[in-house]
C-alpha cells in the first residue's frame, strides 16, 4: 500500500494568508468604528476617543469644525457634551478597503440626538469618509470627514426640513 503526499502550493498559501489578513483587518476597523461610537455615546469620552486617532489625524464635520492632531481632537471632544446632551451613533453600510497597513472606508451615520442648547431633539444623518493606518500593530484613524445629509428637528422630520 502506498500513500500519496499532497504538495501544498506555497503561492496558494500566501494568497490565502493575505485574504485572511485583509478580513481580520476589516474586522479590526469595524471594531474601531464601534468603539468610537460607544465612546461618543458615553458622554463623549475625550481621552478614549483621542486614543483612537493617530497623532497627525484630522477630524472634520461641517458646522462642528476641523481639528488636526490628536490633542486638538481631544480638546474638541472635551466640549462635545455641551453641544449634544444625548446621541446614539448608528454606523451603517460600511464599505472597507484594506491595502496592507492603510485602509479607507465609507459609512452612513444615522444619529438621533438632543442639542444641549434649547434641549432640542434632532435627526442627523451623514456620509462619513475615513482613512486608517496600522500603527504598532493597531488600526487608528488618520482622517474622519463627515458630509451632512440631514439635520432636522425631530418634531418636523426630514420630509419638510432636511437641513437646518
Amino acid at each position: 500500500m502506498t500513500t500519496q503526499r499532497h504538495l501544498i502550493d506555497p503561492a496558494r498559501i500566501e494568497r490565502l494568508e493575505r485574504r485572511l489578513q485583509a478580513l481580520e483587518d476589516a474586522e479590526a476597523i469595524r471594531n474601531l468604528k464601534a468603539r468610537y461610537a460607544a465612546l461618543c455615546d458615553d458622554n463623549y469620552d475625550a481621552d478614549g476617543i483621542a486614543a483612537l486617532f493617530a497623532e497627525d489625524a484630522v477630524w472634520e464635520s461641517p458646522g462642528l469644525g476641523r481639528f488636526q492632531g490628536r490633542e486638538a481632537i481631544r480638546s474638541f471632544f472635551k466640549g462635545a457634551g455641551g453641544i449634544f446632551s444625548f446621541a446614539i451613533h448608528y454606523s451603517l453600510n460600511g464599505q472597507i478597503h484594506v491595502d496592507r497597513d492603510t485602509a479607507q472606508a465609507q459609512w452612513y451615520l444615522f444619529m438621533p440626538c438632543t442639542l444641549a442648547e434649547g434641549n432640542r431633539a434632532m435627526w442627523r444623518a451623514s456620509i462619513e469618509n475615513e482613512r486608517y493606518r496600522r500603527v504598532d500593530g493597531v488600526w487608528l484613524y488618520t482622517e474622519k470627514r463627515s458630509r451632512p445629509l440631514m439635520n432636522t428637528p425631530f418634531a418636523e422630520g426630514w420630509a419638510q426640513t432636511r437641513f437646518t
